[in-house]
């Protein structure tokens, strides 16, 4: 496979991103994780260095890219909350074109858009969105190659959003099903769905790769030919405690149980970008638990933990999409 395809390009949401890019960087990403499985060293980049700051902390994705930057033969600083003056005593522009002098390529996880954007703005050095309020690309790449190694393909199935679609995963997977010709639904209440503007634009996207997209506020009716049933937290990371109780009072209905599974295709899967509230064994999931008396939030132990479940597929190929990013960009 060719590296360094998109030479310099940011990764800051799919919107930027053909269907043939996409593409690209998904068939990067098996490649990469077929020469890893194979025991191949693929360290092509040795010497470069990237910046990996964290306003927002992370299992999946520090490890992904402090573990992917590894294996492409680079080095990685990780910047936590108290580890940069981005924002604080130095400004965005500022940190960019510091940072840029420094290192190869910089990752942004934190809070709104508009900052991975402005660091992209002052940077002379591809800049990688992590995550941010409004769009989480690294995440619908893992997502968008896990649906291909289970169906063969990505055309046509179709995958049904539960839950709060206001924000980066409901955001960002309207666009990559958009963008790779699928049926997209959010199921949610309807103060819940994407906003206007974004479906919109979407919906332009659609009609040139023939995806299609839907809105939904009854559970059973979404799930109905469904491929893909996917939820996530109902509550985002850095929003206050206090939502809790109104998003489950909202939410709870949008819970993914067996019995939306059955209604679903036969060979449908489940996905979650995780961390998942699925049962107890969690110090939030026990408080919530105590406080509302449940045993589980956005899906069922028995969906989470089921044979239909591709969790930790999902999660493991994380790595490898965010490997195949950096890999296409530096």
């Amino acid at each position: 496979m060719r590296l360094g395809k998109l030479k310099n390009r940011d990764f800051l949401t799919l919107l930027d991103y053909t269907p043939a890019e996409i593409t690209y960087l998904l068939d990067l990403a098996a490649w990469l994780k077929q020469q890893k499985k194979a025991g191949v060293n693929h360290a092509a980049f040795p010497g470069k260095n990237v910046a990996l700051i964290f306003e927002k902390t992370s299992t999946r994705t520090r490890c992904s890219f402090e573990v992917a930057a590894n294996e492409l033969g680079m080095h990685s600083t990780y910047l936590d909350p108290s580890g940069s003056q981005i924002g604080k005593k130095e400004a965005i522009a500022d940190t960019a074109r510091v940072l840029s002098r420094i290192y190869d390529g910089i990752e942004y996880r934190g809070y709104d858009q508009s900052i991975v954007e402005e660091l992209a703005q002052y940077s002379d050095v591809p800049v990688w969105n992590g995550l941010t309020n409004q769009y989480h690309p690294t995440q619908i790449l893992a997502d968008l190659l896990t649906i291909r190694e289970h169906f063969g393909t990505l055309a046509g199935k179709k995958l049904v959003y539960f839950g709060d679609a206001r924000y980066n995963m409901g955001n960002s997977l309207m666009i990559g099903c958009a963008k790779m010709g699928m049926q997209f639904t959010a199921c949610a209440p309807k103060s819940y769905m994407p906003e206007a503007a974004l479906i919109e634009k979407c919906q332009k996207i659609a009609a040139q790769t023939g995806a299609s997209l839907s809105f939904e506020t009854d559970p059973l009716t979404a799930a109905k030919g469904a491929d893909v049933l996917y939820t996530d937290v109902w509550v985002s990371m850095g929003e206050p405690a206090e939502v809790w109780q109104e998003r489950i009072e909202k939410l709870s209905p949008y819970c993914v149980t067996e019995k939306l599974m059955k209604a679903a295709n036969p060979e449908a899967v489940f996905m979650h970008c995780l961390p998942a509230f699925h049962d107890l064994k969690t110090t939030i999931g026990k408080e919530i638990g105590e406080k509302f008396g449940l045993d589980h939030m956005e899906v069922e132990d028995a969906v989470f933990e089921g044979k239909q479940s591709v969790v930790f597929d999902e999660a493991e190929n994380r790595m490898h999409t965010i490997k195949a990013v950096m890999a296409a960009t530096l």
